[in-house]
């Protein structure tokens, strides 16, 4: 079968389709035939070695794919052939044309949802849905959602008002990239490539405060904040760092206000996400989150999808179709 294999630490260009041997299920595994293949913004920092690989490579990148269920292991449930599903793999094989994956990381696919729509959908919405659990909004809150226009801040900015947000600032990377936010709910919208844009986001709350930060950039960026936020009732649930290091506060930078941070990772944090995919699938087919697929490559285009989203360029998710 034709799949991606990572041969080494480094640039896009370590990306490259190869001939290898198909995968078998083994106990509590089965195999998917893939239909769609997300490309996900952690996978390029583990291709460049920003985080730490599983695995030693050469190996089959990737992490989730969807498609049909067409062989099963040993414990498995035999009603799962010929179903459309997503799967998660155990941290790398999913850029390939046949995927093996645990069947504990499989979420069905509504019948009326697409593959493609189904894998663009998963990982945003499904991160999404606990951070708005968690950061237990009453309905009278103003949020600012970092990063908006994309990935999973483009499903916190379409269901925050839902899930009880009065006020939604949002930021997001250029002109485009800003009207796609406004366009997916948020009230307004602040340009976070520009270096002032903190003090951009204090003008524009115009003497009111910031309730809940959903902190994707993290950095130094995090503690510059927490002047514009709530005291006693602020907090901070921080989930990514597209910036490259995580939120840079300390207990000290937060305890004068009462602030409070949130570290939404760890094995715990992830099981809940995992628990989440079913939900997010329905919205998807419901309506009430919308897929957003910028583009559908061919799988041996995957170190172009790598060199598009290290550019920041996509608006929305890319999708490798083997």
């Amino acid at each position: 079968m034709q799949a991606i294999v990572m041969t080494g630490i480094g640039g896009p260009e370590v990306l490259v389709a190869q001939d290898v041997a198909t995968p078998h299920p083994g106990v509590g595994e089965l195999v998917i035939r893939a239909e769609a293949i997300p490309v996900l913004f952690p996978e390029t920092k583990l291709r460049s070695g920003e985080f730490p690989m599983p695995v030693e490579p050469p190996v089959v990148f990737g992490f989730q794919a969807a498609g049909v269920v067409v062989e099963i292991g040993d414990e498995v449930d035999a009603t799962l052939l010929g179903r459309r599903v997503t799967v998660a793999t155990a941290g790398f094989g999913s850029y390939a044309e046949f995927v093996c994956a645990p069947a504990s990381s499989v979420t069905m696919i509504p019948e009326d949802l697409s593959s493609a729509d189904a894998a663009a959908v998963l990982m945003d919405g499904s991160v999404a849905l606990p951070l708005l659990a968690t950061a237990a909004l009453t309905g009278s809150e103003t949020v600012l959602i970092e990063a908006a226009a994309t990935g999973v801040g483009s499903a916190l900015t379409q269901l925050a008002r839902e899930f009880g947000a009065a006020r939604v600032i949002a930021t997001a990377g250029g002109p485009e990239k800003s009207m796609r936010a406004k366009a997916l709910g948020a009230d307004e919208v602040i340009d976070h490539t520009a270096p002032d844009w903190p003090t951009r986001l204090r003008e524009t709350l115009d003497g009111t405060t910031l309730d809940v930060v959903f902190d994707s950039i993290g950095g130094t960026t995090a503690r510059d904040l927490l002047a514009a936020m709530t005291p006693v009732r602020g907090r901070i649930l921080s989930y990514g760092w597209l910036s490259g290091a995580p939120a840079q506060i300390s207990a000290m930078d937060l305890l004068p206000h009462g602030l409070t941070l949130t570290a939404c990772a760890g094995p715990d944090w992830l099981a809940e996400v995992s628990r989440s995919g079913t939900a997010a699938l329905e919205r998807a087919t419901a309506g009430t989150l919308t897929p957003r697929i910028d583009s559908v490559l061919s799988l041996d285009e995957a170190a172009k999808a790598h060199r598009l989203i290290e550019q920041r360029s996509p608006i929305g998710k890319i999708v490798l179709r083997p």
